[in-house]
């Protein structure tokens, strides 16, 4: 696109090829996947892990071996534990 310093028009300059045709647009296959959150670890506990995987393996567990936690009905931003 070039700029024309009298009123600023922008006329198109892209070559030919690449003009896109929309009609043969597909969805993106990457739009519904599964989201990462990316968490800071200290120096010392990233040194005993090599990967990811192992630091979610633990955490899973770490979760198993936790009590169940609801949200209460009244303030859904306090949890509490859930009576068996």
């Amino acid at each position: 696109m070039k700029k024309n310093n009298k009123n600023m028009v922008l006329e198109d300059d892209l070559l030919p090829e690449y003009d896109l045709d929309y009609s043969k647009a597909m969805p993106n296959k990457y739009a519904g996947m599964e989201k990462h959150i990316l968490v800071e670890i200290d120096s010392d506990v990233a040194e005993v892990f090599n990967e990811s995987g192992q630091i979610n393996n633990v955490l899973r567990a770490i979760i198993k071996s936790m009590p169940k936690l609801h949200f209460n009905k009244i303030n859904p931003t306090r949890k509490t534990k859930l009576k068996v």
